[in-house]
């Protein structure tokens, strides 16, 4: 028997809902768990890039290292069982280390197949339990679980509380994705252990603001929400071009915010429909000063989450 998962893409944090809002978009990872019938055969994973990039996967472990492995034991342990006899199967369409929830995506498509193979003794509050302790935080997980716009805590017992936000339709998005690699353990180096306490007054202001503006479809004061002091300005250093380009789109005709997607490099752009070869324009030239070429993606929120799809 085996199971085979599609899990969105997402997008964490959103300016200033650091490890707490996420958002998910119809980009895809497939994750297949099938159960190996001859004994003794142990656990094979294979990692499949149908975006034909072979150099994104030389670093992803394809022994019992790798994170959907990881997730899975958790589970099978959870029942008081080990994964003896598995084999696993990701295809990824989703770019790896920039900024788009690659790695929540597998986890919870390994865990979600997993579970189903094993006969659902894990109902939802455990799996994001779970996804979560493997990921470290639930921005992306959950989204990744149930789609669309996302708030999340991860608790003190291991449990994750969520609630899905509405998402005005008026409201696009553009993933500005550049040619190059971010590794989020770098991106979160970066980071100081602590922060002013003036700076998280500033944060918890605009993490109401965008709550409140998601439920208004207040555009102005969604624009005012989307800003941040607790991990963009220390990750900017590590995105040439990212302040040039929040700065050049500050007055731009049809923008609303930009955001750095996650741990990074890639930035999203939030925006009203219009203005779309303005933008790209003034993106492609910050970029082109530093010798980034990027890729654009005009996506709209995915709205149903991780699926089976075998």
């Amino acid at each position: 028997m085996k199971v085979s998962v599609k899990t969105p893409a997402t997008i964490a944090n959103i300016g200033p809902g650091f490890d707490s809002f996420g958002l998910a978009l119809p980009l895809y990872n497939i994750v297949t768990v099938e159960e190996t019938v001859l004994p003794g055969t142990g656990i094979e994973i294979n990692i499949i890039n149908e975006k034909n990039n072979e150099n994104d996967l030389i670093d992803i472990p394809t022994d019992k290292n790798n994170i959907v492995y990881k997730a899975i034991e958790l589970l099978y342990n959870f029942i008081g069982q080990n994964p003896n006899e598995l084999k696993i199967t990701i295809k990824t369409q989703i770019p790896i280390s920039r900024g788009l929830g690659s790695s929540a995506s597998v986890i919870v498509g390994g865990l979600i197949a997993a579970n189903e193979l094993l006969g659902h003794p894990a109902d939802e509050k455990v799996l994001l339990s779970i996804a979560t302790e493997i990921e470290g935080h639930p921005d992306n997980i959950t989204p990744a679980f149930v789609g669309g716009m996302t708030m999340a805590s991860w608790e003190e017992d291991g449990s994750v509380i969520y609630r899905k936000l509405p998402w005005n339709d008026d409201w696009k998005l553009m993933i500005c994705m550049p040619d190059y690699e971010l590794n989020t353990e770098i991106s979160r180096s970066v980071l100081p252990k602590e922060i002013p306490l003036s700076d998280a007054v500033y944060n918890l202001k605009r993490s109401a603001m965008f709550v409140e503006a998601l439920y208004t479809k207040d555009e102005e004061l969604l624009k005012l929400s989307l800003k941040d002091k607790i991990h963009q300005p220390y990750r900017q250093k590590l995105v040439p071009g990212m302040t040039e380009i929040m700065d050049n789109l500050k007055h731009t005709n049809g923008v609303i915010g930009t955001v750095l997607c996650g741990a990074g490099p890639s930035i999203l752009i939030i925006y009203n429909g219009i203005g779309v070869s303005e933008i790209k324009e003034i993106v492609s030239n910050s970029w082109n000063y530093f010798n980034v070429k990027t890729n654009f993606l005009n996506l709209p929120i995915e709205k149903e989450g991780a699926v089976k799809i075998l």
